[in-house]
């Protein structure tokens, strides 16, 4: 396995697709990240010389990936939320955030359902 900006990158895979295994590159990175190195993207990464793989590191490098982009990402969200703006709100109540519908859908935010004991709605 070839070992780029700390992570381990799958070897069966093409290169672009390869270099998703690093969070904040994607597939449109991955091969912008690949035409820039001078890198054929029908290549695996077990077929890339060392001199190859030096050249993807030093492309990627220059971006923003793993820690660093969790880090702004995680001060984003605070900041949003100290300044108590309404996305702030919503982050803090644990809701989304870009206006979905909350009353059928959202359970990816909100968790799995609470039931309520003798919640009944009584029609007449």
């Amino acid at each position: 396995m070839a070992r780029l900006l700390g992570v381990d990158i799958p070897n069966n895979k093409k290169v672009p697709y390869a270099l998703t295994a690093i969070y904040g590159i994607g597939i449109p990175t991955g091969k912008m990240i690949c035409k820039k190195a001078n890198i054929d993207v029908e290549k695996r990464v077990s077929e890339l010389t060392d001199t190859e793989l030096a050249a993807i590191r030093e492309v990627a490098i220059k971006l923003t990936t793993e820690g660093d982009l969790r880090r702004n990402i995680a001060m984003d969200i605070k900041r949003l939320i100290e300044i108590g703006c309404y996305r702030g709100l919503r982050h803090r109540k644990g809701l989304p955030t870009r206006g979905q519908r909350t009353k059928s859908n959202a359970r990816t935010r909100k968790g799995p359902r609470k039931t309520i004991a003798n919640k009944k709605v009584e029609t007449k």
